[in-house]
């Protein structure tokens, strides 16, 4: 059986002038998975385009695979501060209202830098970063359940840990195909569209 790479951060930048090296050879693999895939980077590749030397590379990223694990807790922390947002904004709303919001906002996280999405979703798996991926979605799922328990009488009898499933499943599957179809380029009246029928069916369940 093949020894899985690591994928863990050597060490952590401390200091400003680490934490920009960090953040361009972040920054730096980001593009190179966006341009050449993830076959065709290599740290020399991704040194390179950062401005930084190989040596430096690895006195914090052990592998390539580390420094794809670490683009994808940035991607997924830019998104999750997105989603965190909208959650406070909806807390008191009427069910209609916070999904049609909740809707609208998952379409737009998941067209945060859309290509590097593409890719990131064909890579995480060989990453080793799948423990890490799930916590944000367990994230997701504690949000929309506390939600749905305080609009208990909003809705008809229905288990808030089925429910929340069953929500979250939805709007993801559909803003998340949105980026893997291609349709970034999708028009605002077919977005309008998406958010209607997406809100309709929820609210629909729901109630």
């Amino acid at each position: 059986m093949a020894r899985k790479p690591p994928t863990k951060p050597r060490k952590n930048a401390s200091q400003a002038r680490s934490r920009a090296t960090v953040d361009a050879l972040v920054e730096a693999t980001a593009r190179v998975l966006v341009r050449e895939g993830f076959e065709k980077a290599s740290t020399n590749r991704i040194a390179e385009i950062a401005g930084v030397s190989v040596g430096s590379l690895y006195q914090y990223f052990p592998s390539k695979e580390a420094l794809v694990a670490a683009v994808i807790d940035r991607h997924n922390e830019a998104i999750m501060k997105v989603v965190r947002a909208a959650f406070a904004e909806v807390a008191d709303l009427p069910i209609e209202k916070a999904v049609r919001r909740l809707v609208t906002v998952a379409i737009e996280a998941h067209h945060i830098d859309p290509n590097l999405h593409r890719v990131l979703a064909e890579q995480i798996p060989r990453s080793g970063h799948l423990a890490e991926v799930e916590a944000y979605s367990q994230e997701i799922h504690a949000l929309v359940r506390t939600y749905l328990e305080r609009h208990r009488k909003e809705m008809r009898k229905l288990d808030p840990a089925l429910a929340a499933f069953m929500c979250v499943s939805t709007i993801e599957a559909i803003a998340h195909n949105t980026v893997l179809n291609g349709a970034e380029m999708l028009s605002e009246k077919m977005v309008k569209v998406l958010v209607d029928e997406t809100t309709r069916m929820v609210v629909g369940y729901l109630r």
